[in-house]
């Protein structure tokens, strides 16, 4: 293949490199990584062999490579005084800040990115407001969606939005977010066998609601979580749900006996998912290596991004840039 027509990105804010694995299963190069967190770089440099540089304030623009794309889930810390001057100001003190002077230095045809849902409603629409004043202030084009992957064949109820972002110059006024694809799934189909017995949960106050799961009219299960039952007093961490339905939005933090990934009912008993099980709910691949603790790991998956859902983000994004490929 002709180097031009290779799409060039940056990994910002990697984490375990579920953009990276998106872009480059349709041909894309990454030619530069940015990851603070050590234990995110241990992952990234197994399954990569490439070793993320660190804190990306701290790296000047200039010695970034161009690049066609910036990807990245920037971390959304509070925008204090966003809205106020609407522009590249606001973002200053922020992470957000560190991408729209990469932007703004290497004018990159296109941005990726990714957050979590609440951003769009953060500070009351401020904070979403002044990222796109900025990109626009720094001259590109914006677009956003607030996505679910329970909508795209990928077991998990966990909703993001994505931002993605055109230089101007590139006339590209319409950008066409993926729609739900049809495709259905259970988190029973991405179940491992012959489960260690430390994932199970062996308490005496699990409730177990009795009541069948309706299909709809075409014989499929519900594509949303499926609650069934609880332990102890049913908080945060104590819910159990069927494997008939989709996982929880997995999470890095949390308490309770489920923490992270949530209780299920499996063959008359109850269990948190493994890391591995985590991996497929986010569409890692089973090639991907997991090199760290499951503490760490559950962290990671629970941070990471659904590759599906980039994948089909990124097809549209990339037939735009390839239309435009002499700008």
């Amino acid at each position: 293949m002709n180097d031009k027509k290779v799409i060039k990105f940056i990994d910002l804010f990697a984490g375990i490199g579920g953009f990276r694995i998106a872009l480059e299963s349709f041909g894309g190069k990454c030619v530069f990584t940015s990851e603070w967190d050590k234990q995110c770089q241990t992952t990234y440099r197994t399954n990569f062999h490439d070793v993320p540089l660190g804190d990306i304030t701290k790296i000047k623009e200039e010695e970034i490579p161009a690049h066609d794309i910036i990807c990245g889930g920037f971390p959304c810390q509070s925008f204090s005084i966003a809205g106020k001057q609407k522009g590249f100001e606001d973002a200053r003190g922020t992470l957000f800040f560190d991408v729209a002077r990469i932007a703004q230095y290497h004018k990159p045809k296109a941005l990726f990115l990714e957050n979590v849902k609440n951003l769009a409603n953060h500070d009351k629409g401020k904070t979403l407001t002044t990222i796109v004043n900025v990109l626009d202030n720094i001259g590109y084009n914006v677009f956003y969606k607030v996505l679910n992957a329970s909508n795209f064949g990928q077991p998990t109820a966990r909703e993001r939005i994505y931002i993605v972002a055109f230089r101007k110059d590139l006339n590209i006024t319409k950008f066409n977010f993926p729609v739900e694809n049809g495709k259905v799934s259970t988190l029973k189909d991405l179940l491992e066998e012959d489960v260690p017995e430390k994932y199970f949960i062996n308490r005496t106050d699990i409730k177990i609601i009795d009541k069948a799961i309706d299909f709809d009219l075409l014989g499929h299960y519900p594509q949303k979580p499926i609650r069934v039952g609880t332990i102890n007093k049913g908080g945060q961490g104590e819910r159990i749900y069927s494997i008939y339905g989709h996982a929880i939005t997995l999470s890095a933090y949390g308490g309770g006996i489920a923490s992270k990934t949530g209780g299920y009912y499996i063959n008359g008993r109850v269990r948190k998912l493994t890391p591995r099980e985590c991996a497929r709910v986010m569409g890692f691949p089973d090639t991907f290596k997991i090199p760290v603790s499951d503490s760490q790991a559950y962290k990671q998956f629970g941070n990471s991004v659904v590759i599906p859902v980039l994948q089909e983000i990124y097809v549209e994004i990339a037939k735009l840039i390839k239309k435009n490929d002499g700008k």
